[in-house]
């Protein structure tokens, strides 16, 4: 969920019923207005190679430039989760790497298909 999303997701819970009401009827004749912008496009990541000898901190640099589009904080629980059984737990570098990289390709794949079930 984006931060906008999170924020009006916040202010209707704070609503009383009749305009949590309101509100989810204004959205809806919002949405069926003519006016409505077509979604927006995702772009194709432009994926960087892997480096020798790369690090996960720089492996972690690289797939953030790779999938600029990505909401980065939703991310941040997984990612800092595989940086810490590498550097904690002496998890191998590259298996952690490739993890990494599996990660930020399913949530590449899970943006688009929010965007194909809007």
């Amino acid at each position: 969920m984006n931060p906008a999303e999170k924020k009006i997701l916040t202010v209707f819970k704070k609503l009383p019923k009749p305009e949590r009401e309101n509100l989810q009827a204004f959205a809806e004749f919002l949405l069926s207005r003519p006016t409505a912008l077509p979604p927006e496009v995702i772009p194709e990541p432009q994926l960087i190679p892997r480096k020798e000898n790369e690090s996960v901190v720089a492996a972690i640099k690289r797939l953030s430039a790779s999938y600029p589009m990505l909401d980065r904080p939703e991310l941040l629980n997984e990612t800092s989760t595989l940086m810490t059984q590498h550097i904690m737990q002496g998890r191998d570098i590259n298996e952690v790497i490739d993890e990494l990289e599996a990660l930020f390709a399913r949530f590449y794949n899970e943006l688009l298909q929010e965007q194909d079930s809007a």
